[in-house]
């Protein structure tokens, strides 16, 4: 049995017609019929059928000049075409075969034949539909993956971008969110801290060009592990300068409090670089300032090299308190100190005059942290 494909039967003579709509619509086809070339084609636009039996010899356009015009519409290439004549079978053939025609059937139709055929064409288009409809499905998969490539992409992109100044978990936070506004221009109360190496300059002048650049990369790498894990965001390297800040671009818990226990990692990080690289000669020291209050933060720089950036006096006075750090000093402020007092044990410096400051600025010195 079929199933209930839709077959268009054209032939001039009534009886014929019967015939053969009778019999396949016995057997489970969906039959409609013409009389005509003219009807035919309207028919095969309207209906859209999967198969025609298209007799030759007919009044006005024959089966060879229908035939011709199906296959000249491309929306109908595979449609299979059994043309039926009672006229030379093998010249007729030719004539159908040229034009069109996927096979023949001679008059008086044997039943039999005329059913295994219409199941073998009926079995091709079908599985050309298939093959149609999966490569159909098939680009728009390749379509939807380009865009998702192109997307990740971008992500990718834009996260490597804001990998240069964030740490990882905040830089994936604000590519999986979409919502990059949290890095326009604002006003937010932040914890500073700036480090850099005793003695670099003097280093740099008289050591060799590579010694400088390997010191600098394991420094780098090093100090920027460190302020990636405690999620500290980095406002800038310069040389041997680093700046982290913390609360921003996204709130942490304690910022201050963080910024003073990244300080003392780094300060212990260093205690095992630095005899290291004195035993290479290079005699280098480390200092770190933390300061706490109000800046003014956002995207600095121009198309293709952005960084982000903070302004304000407390990162200049993080970075003048690690200017004035000796050697293994982690020196803080006093709004520092009055923010994690119950956290650390200090030395208190006293009052220092700082560039850029009018007044004396009271200062400590984090020894320790406390258990």
């Amino acid at each position: 049995m079929s199933g209930g494909e839709k077959i268009l039967v054209v032939d001039d003579t009534p009886l014929n017609v019967k015939l053969l709509a009778d019999r396949l619509s016995a057997v489970g086809y969906d039959i409609a019929t013409a009389t005509s070339g003219e009807e035919a084609l309207e028919k095969v636009k309207q209906w859209q059928p999967d198969l025609v039996l298209l007799d030759v010899i007919m009044p006005g356009m024959n089966g060879y000049e229908v035939c011709r015009k199906i296959r000249n519409d491309i929306g109908n290439g595979i449609l299979p075409v059994i043309m039926i004549t009672a006229l030379d079978p093998e010249e007729e053939r030719v004539k159908g075969l040229d034009a069109g025609a996927d096979d023949f059937l001679t008059k008086p139709v044997n039943v039999a034949e005329l059913e295994a055929r219409v199941r073998s064409l009926l079995r091709v288009k079908d599985l050309y539909d298939k093959i149609q409809t999966q490569a159909a499905e098939l680009e728009e998969w390749n379509a939807k993956l380009e865009t998702r490539v192109q997307s990740q992409v971008a992500q990718m992109e834009q996260l490597a971008r804001l990998k240069r100044f964030l740490s990882p978990q905040v830089a994936d936070l604000i590519v999986s969110s979409g919502d990059e506004s949290v890095l326009d221009s604002h006003r937010s109360q932040i914890a500073a801290l700036f480090c850099d190496l005793r003695g670099f300059t003097h280093f740099s002048e008289t050591a060799e060009p590579e010694d400088v650049i390997a010191v600098l990369q394991t420094y780098h790498e090093e100090m920027g592990r460190l302020i990636h894990e405690y999620e500290g965001t980095i406002d800038h390297r310069a040389g041997d300068g680093i700046m982290a800040i913390f609360n921003d671009p996204l709130p942490c818990d304690d910022p201050t409090l963080r910024a003073v226990r990244l300080a003392t990692a780094l300060r212990e990080r260093m205690a095992g670089l630095l005899p290291e690289w004195r035993n290479l000669g290079h005699e280098l020291g480390f200092g770190v300032g933390v300061s706490t209050g109000y800046a003014t933060i956002g995207l600095v720089g121009f198309e293709g090299r952005f960084d982000y950036c903070a302004n304000g006096s407390v990162v200049n006075l993080a970075a003048r308190l690690s200017d004035e750090a000796l050697d293994g000093q982690v020196l803080i402020s006093q709004r520092v100190f009055n923010a994690v007092t119950d956290h650390v044990e200090v030395d208190e410096i006293g009052e220092l005059s700082l560039k850029g400051f009018s007044q004396p600025v009271r200062v400590f010195d984090v020894t320790s942290l406390k258990e």
